[in-house]
């Protein structure tokens, strides 16, 4: 169990309600969501945080293309519509429109502009957003996770909510919530305490939560 901390609180995995409805189609998107979980032997563990409607979800283990696929059916069960960064020139053309609607917040990646800055003015302009970012930055094994994730979150003022995804039990699990302070290290002690020991990855040889 991580060590406590004022800032950060770990979840009850027992129940796994969702968030409230956010329009008429939430209710049976969850229920289709979650029978497809149930088919495929996957289960949701905890409760979507009561009163958060914008948060970092740190979305991990990431070595393979199901992982974001089964992260967008478990927000989906939980009533909460999964954003993602991608490329600004992916939301613009006849087709723009539907990558939007998909969930892309569009991000002009050049040297000239700041990613964090951009996602602080996202984060501001939205009444809702749960930004989903694989901390690995790449489906490769890496030594250590970027803090891109991290910096996003303390920038634009909002919890980093960890989602754990184990393949070893089947198990899309909500496991904590953590407001950053700032202070990294101290930080990223207690979040990978989360994914650490018995957490399996699609491809496990593929997954390290670095230092």
């Amino acid at each position: 169990m991580p060590p406590s901390l004022p800032h950060a609180r770990v979840f009850d995995r027992s129940t796994a309600r969702p968030a409230p409805a956010i329009g008429p189609f939430s209710g049976f998107i969850r229920v289709v969501c979650r029978l497809y979980l149930a088919v495929c032997g996957w289960r949701l563990q905890a409760d979507w945080p009561r009163g958060v409607d914008k948060a970092v979800l740190l979305a991990a283990p990431h070595t393979s293309n199901w992982d974001g696929f089964l992260m967008l059916v478990a927000t989906g069960g939980y009533q909460v519509k999964l954003r993602w960064m991608g490329k600004r020139s992916l939301t613009q053309g006849p087709f723009g429109w539907l990558i939007k609607a998909l969930g892309c917040v569009p991000v002009d990646r050049s040297s000239a502009n700041d990613v964090v800055a951009q996602m602080k003015e996202a984060f501001g302009r939205e009444k809702r957003l749960v930004l989903a970012i694989a901390p690995e930055g790449t489906r490769e094994l890496v030594p250590n996770w970027r803090r891109g994730y991290y910096h996003i979150a303390q920038g634009a003022g909002v919890p980093i909510v960890l989602s754990v995804l184990d393949y070893g039990s089947k198990t899309i699990s909500l496991s904590g919530a953590i407001d950053p302070t700032g202070d990294y290290d101290a930080d990223f002690a207690w979040i990978r305490q989360h994914y650490e020991g018995a957490v399996r990855a699609k491809r496990p040889e593929q997954f390290t939560t670095g230092t």
